[in-house]
């Protein structure tokens, strides 16, 4: 039996976006061509490779086990076409969304580096299977630990969260607000309905603030997130202060202190990757990063080690 090898890139692009239309906008194919091949895949395996549920489809107990093996056919088929072709392709990094404070450093990579750099965004709120996506040559993430030796990681970037509230509500004139002030308050963020690394950093400080939080939906995007709480007088929000955010004239952002809450991003990348870029990158981000100051900023627990 021959494996399609264009059916194994379709499975590993579900199997890290765990929706077969990302997927398909990934691979520049239609959401049906991206079925059709996981279906052939599966046919001519025998197997069952994913699962599909509400949230998404995800690989069964046999979809992990072939991922593996299905990672490493691909990585070793795109070397290939590499070297044959005489040429480096562009440095492809996973920034998360191009709305978010990765932007900023990859900015300012490239205005201290004349490289060529693809982007690759897998959206705010995605729950990938993989710390490091198999088309990606390095990834921001909020990761504490790595347990694969293979992968390498250093600490990138520090985001200051800032509070996010319409302007009837009773913090809304205020220029700075304390952590202590939001205790009891309600905080809407229907995207923590779903397990993402987003979800799991608030789901972490809002307890620890007595913080209440609302996850009712619908989610639709940062743009009708905005527009909510631009009409609420008790709801409140979260954003970045690097972050790209709709403007509205009835929103204001207001900085948080004692402590700042500050959102950590690491840069991780496969030791083994000999893009010449990848270097560049690694020693730009550890030249630029200013460590985790525990008295005037908060981290999760499980962040604190790594990220100082």
């Amino acid at each position: 039996m021959e494996l399609d090898l264009g059916a194994v890139r379709a499975f590993v692009a579900v199997a890290d976006d765990r929706y077969f239309g990302d997927a398909a906008i990934r691979l520049e194919v239609s959401q049906q061509a991206v079925s059709k091949r996981i279906a052939k895949l599966e046919a001519d395996l025998g197997v069952t490779l994913l699962s599909r549920t509400r949230g998404g489809a995800e690989p069964t107990e046999d979809g992990q086990e072939f991922l593996k093996h299905a990672r490493a056919l691909i990585g070793l088929a795109d070397q290939a076409v590499e070297q044959l072709q005489g040429r480096r392709r562009p440095l492809r990094v996973d920034v998360l969304g191009t709305r978010l404070a990765t932007m900023e450093v990859i900015r300012a990579f490239l205005s201290d580096h004349d490289t060529d750099l693809e982007l690759v965004t897998p959206g705010l709120g995605a729950d990938r299977s993989s710390l490091l996506p198999a088309n990606v040559d390095a990834a921001f993430a909020r990761v504490s630990a790595v347990s694969d030796p293979a992968i390498g990681r250093v600490p990138a970037y520090l985001e200051p969260a800032r509070l996010v509230v319409g302007r009837r509500h009773p913090l809304a004139r205020r220029r700075r607000v304390d952590m202590a002030d939001l205790a009891g308050l309600t905080a809407w963020m229907p995207y923590t309905a779903r397990a993402s690394e987003w979800a799991d950093f608030w789901r972490a400080l809002c307890p620890e603030f007595g913080i209440l939080i609302d996850t009712s939906g619908p989610n639709l995007g940062l743009e009708h997130h905005i527009d909510v709480l631009s009409r609420s007088k008790d709801r409140m929000g979260f954003v970045g202060e690097k972050m790209h955010v709709p403007w509205h004239p009835d929103v204001v952002q207001i900085p948080l202190f004692d402590p700042t809450p500050v959102y950590p991003f690491s840069l991780l990348w496969r030791h083994d990757n000999r893009h010449p870029a990848l270097k560049l990158l690694v020693e730009h981000v550890q030249a630029g990063y200013r460590a985790f100051d525990p008295v005037r900023q908060w981290l999760p627990a499980a962040d604190r080690a790594a990220m100082r």
